[in-house]
């Protein structure tokens, strides 16, 4: 083919279609097969109805835009004008929605009549009158407006450029007459009534429940109880600009600390981000007095803004949120019951294995430590160590690299309950202070950790004596000649049950005051220090420093605590002193040691818990998110793009639903009872013009 014959084949198929599609991609002629029927010759059609079925699904939400809206649609398909649809027109229609301008063409292809490229101002106009509302505010077409367009004597036809220029300002000047016609003083104010008749009639297809139920309230972003023509341009600019409104909003909620922005903080964003400043004051008071009705606090996050710019949004969620809550009513006690049992063993999985991979990780510093606790009397010669690095050079040298993992096994046998039961208790306790908006008041903070840290020592306390006797018995099989080497299971046999919980109470002592100051400490660096939003979520560097800082203060203020539950866990060897409990513990220590012997193995304490509680919270989290539990929401959004997800729409953008309904809005512009049917008595979804009129020089 010729390149004129290319170029003359563009222009025919951008004027008028291309008369059969060159090729009928298989999902296309399977959604034509779906619902078309056959007929007397046995030839496969879509009729009226079939048509409604193939672009307009039963399943989707049509409380904006009526599903019966979607027959006008089947005028722009139905190419010969016949009532039906055949393969090729469903080819040629499909082929039109994926065009990058499809909304506009349709809605050329619907006015022009004749199907050659022009659009008449008489049909135009006669397809107005024929299917608006007999209730719509009435339109002048012989405004000055008009007359800029098709002109003001000779009236000439529009090109498809030309109609969808006018189209795109129609609805301006809609709001315009309809705003004169309500205002009957001639004062430049309608009453707040007015003003939302005018909003349903020309915009509520695109807008929310939520925003067409407050609408009246406008008048209160003044002192006045009247709604004004800048208010109504005001609203009528943002709501044409929600594209632009929206990305300015995630750009701004994004850079908060919270997630949340005010008006200044918007108007910021927005004069950053736009070449000129598109917004003016009146119309960010307007934003922001609708998405804070309900949260009338001036910092507004995604979650508010999301009533204003999702159109699919309905009062408190509609029939979906009604769905749910019937749901949870109905659900039986047992469901309940089982769901949270499979949350809790969720929730108790993750912190096992987070809290073993944790403790694996630094338990040669935790046998350093305990060694070094252990240690007996104030003169350097009675020390088998001198500090913390001459005990870890000492037991590669005497017990090698295996050494330093003495009594492992039982250690991540037993932190893993340990770990969980610290982790899911802490969440539990938070959750039942936490308030609707996600606040927490610290108080409430230390009392969750402490709780926590309590709740453990039914676990902590038998792992850390049968973990602290085995970290020693190497020291021991050192400095004396024969001694035996004992397993966990000899340790636990020889202890018995009451035995095991030898030092409970320094244990009980070191681990409450430890997790109520690990836990606040660590939920303020993430938020205060590092960021974490609902908009922002935190990487896992900043995860593992967030927790080893907090574990900073934690391990070293409880260390007194440590060193008295190590001395009476430990097996105390011959001519040692024996500890009757946690009082004599302490004041044997003070007399015989000093102050300072209470701080024995500090620094490797910090060493240890600093980075196990880093790596601990680290992986909970990474497993919180890698694995959510089914049917849960993520508290924190892994950015911005995820928060609002639900502002963008679910379809894909070649979906003919999705093109179709964006093809409805446009042709709503004009009018909202544009394709249905209650319009008169025995009147069709939409009115056509007679034949005689489509076809002039058939019917001569």
């Amino acid at each position: 083919m010729s390149k004129v014959a290319v170029v003359k084949e563009a222009v025919k198929e951008t004027l008028v279609g291309s008369t059969e599609p060159q090729q009928l991609s298989a999902q296309t002629k399977a959604r034509f097969t779906r619902y078309a029927t056959k007929d007397e010759a046995g030839e496969p059609y879509l009729g009226p109805e079939q048509f409604v079925d193939a672009v307009a699904p039963p399943s989707e939400d049509y409380h904006k835009i009526k599903r019966e809206q979607y027959s006008i649609l089947f005028n722009v398909a139905d190419r010969s004008n016949k009532g039906k649809v055949t393969l090729a027109d469903w080819g040629y229609f499909e082929n039109l929605l994926t065009k990058p301008d499809a909304e506009y063409e349709i809605a050329f292809r619907l006015f022009d009549v004749e199907r050659l490229g022009k659009v008449k101002y008489e049909d135009f106009r006669r397809l107005y009158e024929l299917n608006k509302g007999p209730e719509s505010i009435p339109f002048n077409w012989e405004c000055d407006w008009a007359k800029l367009y098709i002109g003001s004597k000779a009236k000439h036809a529009m090109d498809y450029q030309q109609f969808s220029q006018m189209l795109r300002g129609l609805q301006g000047e809609r709001v315009r007459q309809a705003f004169q016609h309500l205002d009957k003083d001639g004062d430049g104010y309608i009453e707040p009534e007015e003003f939302e008749r005018i909003i349903k009639e020309t915009s509520k297809h695109k807008l929310s429940d939520y925003l067409l139920e407050n609408l009246s309230t406008l008048c209160n972003i003044s002192q006045g109880t009247k709604i004004s023509y800048a208010n109504v341009r005001a609203f009528q600019n943002m709501i044409h600009e929600m594209d632009m409104v929206e990305l300015i909003i995630r750009r701004a909620c994004a850079k908060s600390s919270d997630g949340k922005i005010t008006r200044t903080e918007f108007l910021n964003q927005a004069a950053r981000i736009t070449r000129f400043s598109i917004f003016t004051p009146m119309e960010a008071d307007i934003l922001f007095h609708f998405a804070s009705l309900d949260e009338p606090s001036g910092r507004l996050g995604l979650k508010d803004f999301k009533k204003v710019l999702d159109p699919s949004w309905r009062s408190r969620q509609g029939d979906d949120d009604a769905a749910r809550a019937v749901s949870e009513a109905t659900k039986s006690t047992g469901a309940k019951f089982l769901t949270q049992g499979l949350e809790s063993a969720y929730g108790f999985v993750l912190g096992s294995v987070a809290g073993a991979f944790g403790a694996f990780m630094v338990y040669p510093i935790d046998l350093v430590k305990t060694r070094m606790q252990n240690q007996r009397g104030a003169n350097p010669g009675q020390r088998l160590y001198n500090n913390s690095i001459d005990c870890f050079k000492k037991v590669i040298r005497n017990e090698g690299f295996r050494g330093l993992y003495s009594g492992v096994l039982p250690q991540l046998v037993g932190v893993a309950p340990e770990k969980a039961i610290k982790l899911t208790v802490n969440d539990l306790v938070r959750g039942w202070f936490t308030t609707k908006d996600k606040q927490i008041w610290w108080g409430h903070e230390v009392i969750a950790g402490g709780t926590a840290g309590g709740c453990q020592v039914v676990f902590t306390n038998p792992l850390e004596i049968v973990k602290i006797r085995l970290q020693v018995q190497g020291e021991v099989a050192k400095s004396v000649e024969g001694a035996p080497r004992r397993s966990a299971m000899w340790i636990i046999r020889n202890l018995g049950l009451v035995g095991l919980y030898k030092g409970a109470s320094a244990c009980l002592l070191r681990d409450v005051p430890f997790s109520a100051i690990y836990f606040p400490t660590y939920s303020h660096l993430k938020r205060d220090v590092f960021g974490e939003s609902p908009t922002k979520k935190l990487g896992i560097l900043q995860l593992l420093t967030a927790g080893a800082i907090a574990g900073m203060p934690a391990a070293y203020l409880t260390t007194p605590c440590d060193v008295i539950k190590t001395r009476l866990q430990v097996e105390a060897r011959k001519g040692d002193t024996q500890y009757t409990g946690l009082r004599h513990a302490a004041k044997t220590i003070w007399k015989e040691e000093g102050f300072r012997a209470f701080f024995k193995g500090g620094p490797a304490r910090i060493m240890r818990s600093s980075p196990q509680f880093g790596f601990t919270l680290a992986a909970y989290e990474l497993l919180q998110t890698t694995f959510p539990f089914p049917g849960s929401k993520a508290e924190v959004a892994t950015g911005v793009a995820d928060v609002v997800q639900t502002l963008k729409e679910k379809h894909p953008a070649d979906s003919p639903f999705y093109r179709s309904r964006n093809a409805l809005k446009i042709l709503l512009d004009l009018d909202e009872n544009f394709g249905r049917s209650p319009l008169g008595v025995g009147a069709k979804g939409w009115q056509t013009l007679p034949g005689w009129i489509q076809n002039p020089v058939k019917s001569s």
